[in-house]
């Protein structure tokens, strides 16, 4: 790996690090991200050349400092205070970053700012990834396939939002951490499967959003260790992703979970993935990212796609629909009925589903009509439900495959 290589690896890790850090002195998110990224560009063009920092963190840190001291007495200047007193107390003495450990509460704490509850999904993901994940408002922009104006826009509405929250920049209290870890969790998640089967676009999959997910929920299991549904999650990433390298085929298109060759699974990832949950399960309080992640274990432990064990994820998704109400949980639900009991008895549970407005006209549900049609044997219900599947997703990848699904069994049925 090349010095440029390192370095761009490095800062791409300590960015997130060095943000909380001069957020939670200053208090102010524009500013601070604004004095980083002056602190990320001169490390770019200082260390390729005269090499890493002994303590690189520390030397970002008070490069950023510098400039938000700058800023601070410009500002003070600006409305004809008194700018020395002020600026005495803003100066942070050198030594104070000597030390090579970072405090981990920098990181949280900016978590739990991106991913505050007042602000909407969709501006707490685009927040997280700008200032957590390091990614620019372009690539952001680029993922969610909107304009780069408008994304910024997006930002700068999340950090002004959360400006007027009046949300102390302090770690949050036992109770109010409980109250808004499950945003935290919620929004990475939501990264993970826009990553993972992206809604829109020609491609399936979005493997820097997946791994950026992953990277993060890493970041808080390392943090809270003790957490079982941090860990529940990291495990349901790693036990999904795994499945990554057989998703598609050599021109993209998709290839569904039974025809998948397993083989090309990512086994390490396998293994963390049923360690992390094995751990977890075994404390006893177990929350909806555990039940999960031990569904996601159970089909990829199975080495063929008959191999597995349905009864096992059918009773697992008995206890997750007592605790979520969440339509995507009963539409999984109704597909292991279907594997267990037939699909009659699948399709049947499906019908509760026509009335909920979150799932009613989703692609999902015209789907899962269609597969357990066809195992019923009735295929111009199948083609009818495939059709319809097709025209109301806006994944290209997913529209191909359902309209060759339908093509196949108009084929072979006429």
């Amino acid at each position: 790996m090349t010095l440029d290589v390192r370095v761009e690896h490095l800062l791409r890790d300590l960015a997130p690090q060095v943000l909380g850090a001069v957020v939670r002195r200053f208090r102010d998110f524009t500013a601070s991200e604004d004095a980083v990224q002056e602190a990320l560009i001169a490390a770019t063009k200082q260390w390729p050349r005269d090499g890493i920092p002994d303590n690189p963190r520390g030397w970002l840190i008070q490069v950023a400092l510098r400039r938000m001291t700058d800023h601070v007495r410009s500002e003070i200047s600006r409305r004809n205070r008194e700018s020395v007193v002020a600026a005495d107390t803003l100066v942070v003495a050198p030594a104070l970053y000597s030390e090579p450990e970072f405090d981990s509460e920098d990181t949280l704490l900016l978590l739990f700012m991106c991913c505050h509850p007042a602000l909407t999904s969709a501006s707490a993901i685009a927040l997280t990834l700008r200032a957590v994940g390091g990614l620019t408002t372009a690539e952001i922009a680029n993922a969610f396939l909107v304009p780069e104006a408008t994304m910024a826009q997006r930002i700068s509405r999340a950090k002004q939002r959360i400006k007027d929250s009046g949300v102390p920049f302090d770690m949050p209290t036992d109770r109010e951490r409980a109250e808004r870890l499950g945003s935290v969790l919620h929004v990475l998640y939501l990264i993970f499967n826009e990553g993972y089967t992206s809604s829109i676009g020609p491609s399936l999959q979005r493997s820097d959003l997946s791994n950026e997910a992953i990277r993060l929920t890493r970041a808080v299991h390392h943090l809270l260790p003790g957490d079982g549904e941090v860990a529940g999650l990291l495990a349901l990433m790693l036990l999904t992703d795994a499945r990554r390298p057989a998703r598609t085929g050599p021109d993209g298109e998709l290839i569904p979970l039974t025809q998948q060759d397993r083989t090309l699974w990512d086994r390490p990832a396998i293994s963390e993935g049923v360690a992390l949950i094995s751990d977890t399960l075994s404390r006893g309080s177990i929350g909806a990212y555990q039940l999960q992640a031990a569904i996601a274990a159970v089909h990829d432990e199975a080495a063929r796609a008959e191999d597995t064990d349905w009864p096992q994820i059918l009773a697992l998704y008995g206890l997750l629909m007592r605790m979520s109400d969440n339509p995507m949980v009963t539409l999984n639900h109704a597909i292991a009925t279907a594997m267990v009991h037939g699909p009659r008895a699948g399709l049947d549970l499906l019908l509760t589903l026509d009335s909920d407005e979150r799932l009613a006209h989703h692609h999902r549900l015209d789907a899962t009509r269609a597969h357990l049609h066809e195992m019923a044997g009735d295929h111009q219900a199948a083609i009818t439900h495939f059709l319809a599947a097709a025209g109301r997703t806006t994944s290209i990848p997913e529209r191909n495959y359902l309209s060759a699904q339908a093509a196949r069994l108009a084929a072979n049925h006429k």
